[in-house]
């Protein structure tokens, strides 16, 4: 048995050390990391469910309330949380013990602190294999926390089954969410914090908003850190169905981003900082003009 079929196997049997070394060869793209991809074989029907949102807006304490709920059915809850990526070492920021500590050690989570590495999304570049590896696997949820950056947090319409936004009433005028995109992208609302003053004003001005989308999304409030409020947006997670439509959407925005990885697989950020190092201090440097020879010479060699 080679170490591939070995590590495979592991996983499968939902061994969390081979589920974190395999993360790791894949996030890295490590010796093994293109055979561990094409050996997965059939993945598990686990649907992935995204929270997103503003930063501030409490989605690691809604995601720690979420696993509270579904621990107590025994089941089994796999976590990537994408951390900002610090612009020195390219490394999280944030760790998982942090956002999550009183789930660490359970015999049941499994939680992975992700670095963006430069992706603009609020995604790891790796996103979609490491979610995959954990499809592999025997987890019954796959929650996916992404960075809230605005706009360009619509990228994880692209990766989850079902995606949650989670707002504030602080939040602000609900026109700026429409601009923001994440009007389009939600699978549902929470409304977080929602025993602050406002709140039940600002989920009707959502609802309201909402009658112009042709499907159902629903609005909930939540105060994550009390408990208050789960049980429903368990209730819409567990039992809301993903349409056919939806899941060839899904394949397609994967199938893309994976292309387009392959395309830019031979630039790096250290790289480009090396190259402007040497260049930079030139008094004729023109940042556009260095981008095109910086491709032309990738595309040399």
């Amino acid at each position: 048995m080679t170490s591939v079929e070995q590590l495979l196997d592991e996983i499968k049997q939902g061994s969390f050390l081979s589920i974190a070394r395999a993360l790791t060869i894949v996030e890295n793209e490590l010796t093994w990391s293109d055979e561990i991809l094409r050996s997965l074989g059939p993945l598990n029907s686990v649907e992935v469910i995204g929270i997103t949102g503003p930063p501030g807006a409490g989605k690691s304490t809604l995601v720690s309330a979420i696993i509270s709920r579904l621990l107590l059915e025994d089941k089994k809850i796999a976590v990537l949380a994408v951390d900002p990526t610090s612009p020195f070492n390219l490394g999280s920021l944030l760790g998982d013990r942090v956002r999550m500590s009183s789930h660490f050690n359970h015999p049941n989570v499994f939680i992975r602190s992700v670095a963006t590495r430069g992706s603009l999304g609020g995604l790891s570049t790796k996103i979609i294999e490491m979610s995959d590896v954990l499809r592999a696997s025997i987890f019954d949820y796959i929650i996916v926390e992404t960075v809230g950056v605005g706009q360009s947090e619509i990228e994880i319409a692209g990766l989850a089954d079902k995606t949650i936004v989670l707002l504030v009433p602080e939040s602000g005028d609900e026109i700026q969410h429409l601009k923001s995109g994440l009007m389009e992208i939600a699978d549902a609302f929470v409304v977080n914090k929602s025993d602050r003053e406002g709140a039940d004003g600002f989920a009707n001005s959502l609802i309201k908003i909402l009658h112009g989308r042709t499907e159902v999304v629903p609005v909930f409030k939540t105060v994550a850190h009390q408990g208050i409020g789960i049980e429903r947006v368990i209730d819409w997670i567990t039992n809301e169905t993903t349409t056919n439509k939806r899941k060839l959407d899904l394949y397609a925005e994967k199938a893309f981003k994976l292309i387009q990885q392959i395309r830019v697989k031979d630039i790096s950020k250290k790289d480009l900082l090396k190259h402007l190092e040497q260049h930079q201090t030139n008094p004729e440097f023109n940042l556009y003009a260095f981008v095109q020879d910086y491709l032309v010479s990738k595309q040399k060699m």
